[in-house]
């Protein structure tokens, strides 16, 4: 028989990755491995292979690892003993610890203890926590179990200490595929304060925005699969955003202002929005939104396209920051705008209470330092000339282009 590993998570080789990180969820019936758009440079940092009906897993890892371009981490999110494969490199060994089915927190587990046992897959014992999403999953059809209720943070945290409690080295807190609602940030904070284990996240997630809610929240790992089916071509921003989290930061001088890479890396996505109003012939302005860490919101300018004089990048970013975290304020966030605000811009966000601004190339016509210089918060900070090069040539590009 094979030996089995030591379990402690940290030291799994299957989820060695430091940081935070991104699991693609497959499910073995649906989805088409020709559409996965994974690359040397762009890919998740797991895969996770299961579902709640069946699939014949074997064959498919087997593919899988063929298609992959680059060697990722297989992992078994299984939904019946029926599914497990000793192809992979690893299985969540759940327990659904939200119902009350002893055929799922012990039924299922003796099914596959023996073939698990045989083999060298490794074995991370997860506590599974089903938590209502807003939609009927696949998940509660088949164990006949009803989720937690999101409002009854209690229960849902106790759930997660007594998953500890008992040995579990991860908690996978899961809202269900095609969920309205994901988990909420609050929901993850509260569970990540009580619990030292690995924080697992799935369900619902759909955008860059709630995928960083959840990391801001405490998640170790995001996982997504759903949403990849029906828009493959979006796993790469979610993957470059990711990478962003971990990557080393170091500090230079701009301006006589010390300026770290971070704030680079954010103009650039600040950047892209900007190309996107260019492409839509509007004025290419962009702005991103970051709260510890993660991008909570962003925008680029609408004016044309909405017939609104006040759709402007600021605006439209920090509008989704507050619908992101569930609030108005937004004091511990900071703003990277590719132009220096506007005067209604800067009162937008002083009302907003966001801490610190950092902007690209100035706009002495315009900007709020001419019209508006006390429009910020008080004790709100501010950083000019992040990438003013590009962000000036892209302004400069435009309205050549008008004028010619």
């Amino acid at each position: 028989m094979a030996m089995k590993k030591e379990l402690e998570i940290s030291k799994c080789r299957s989820l060695e990755i430091s940081g935070k990180s991104l699991a693609l969820l497959l499910d073995p019936e649906k989805a088409d491995l020709s559409l996965l758009p994974i690359t040397s440079e762009v890919h998740p940092d797991y895969i996770f292979v299961g579902g709640s009906t069946g699939g014949d897993t074997t064959p498919f890892v087997r593919a899988l690892r063929e298609k992959l371009a680059t060697r990722l981490p297989i992992v078994l999110f299984p939904g019946s003993a029926a599914q497990f494969t000793p192809e992979a490199d690893a299985v969540l060994y759940l327990s659904l610890l939200s119902g009350n089915n002893p055929e799922y927190l012990i039924g299922q587990q003796i099914k596959s203890a023996q073939a698990i046992h045989d083999s060298s897959v490794e074995v991370i014992p997860t506590g599974y926590v089903l938590i209502d999403g807003g939609v009927e999953t696949s998940t509660m059809r088949v164990t006949n179990t009803k989720p937690l209720s999101p409002t009854d943070i209690d229960t849902i945290v106790s759930t997660c200490i007594a998953a500890e409690l008992m040995g579990k080295k991860a908690i996978y807190l899961e809202a269900g595929s095609g969920a309205k609602t994901p988990v909420s940030p609050e929901i993850i904070r509260s569970v990540r304060a009580n619990t030292s284990v690995t924080l697992i996240v799935g369900g619902g997630i759909r955008t860059p925005e709630a995928m960083n809610a959840a990391y801001a929240a405490g998640a170790d790992i995001v996982v997504i699969g759903n949403h990849f089916e029906s828009h493959p071509e979006e796993l790469k921003d979610f993957c470059q955003m990711a990478r962003l989290l971990n990557d080393p930061i170091n500090d230079q001088m701009v301006n006589g202002q010390m300026v770290n890479e971070v704030d680079e890396r954010f103009m650039r996505l600040a950047l892209a929005e900007a190309q996107k109003a260019l492409a839509a012939d509007e004025i290419p302005i962009g702005c991103v939104i970051v709260s510890q860490g993660q991008i909570i919101g962003r925008g680029h300018n609408l004016t044309e396209t909405l017939a609104d004089v006040t759709a402007h990048a600021e605006i439209q970013a920090i509008t989704a920051a507050s619908q992101t975290l569930g609030g108005k304020y937004l004091p511990d966030a900071t703003l990277y705008v590719t132009v220096e605000p506007c005067a209604m811009c800067a009162g937008a966000i002083g009302w907003a209470q966001i801490s610190r601004i950092v902007y690209g190339a100035p706009d002495p016509k315009r900007g709020f330092q001419t019209y508006a210089p006390r429009a910020f918060h008080p004790k709100a900070k501010t950083t000019s000339g992040v990438l003013e090069t590009e962000c000036r040539a892209l302004i400069q590009e435009f309205f050549k282009s008008k004028r010619s």
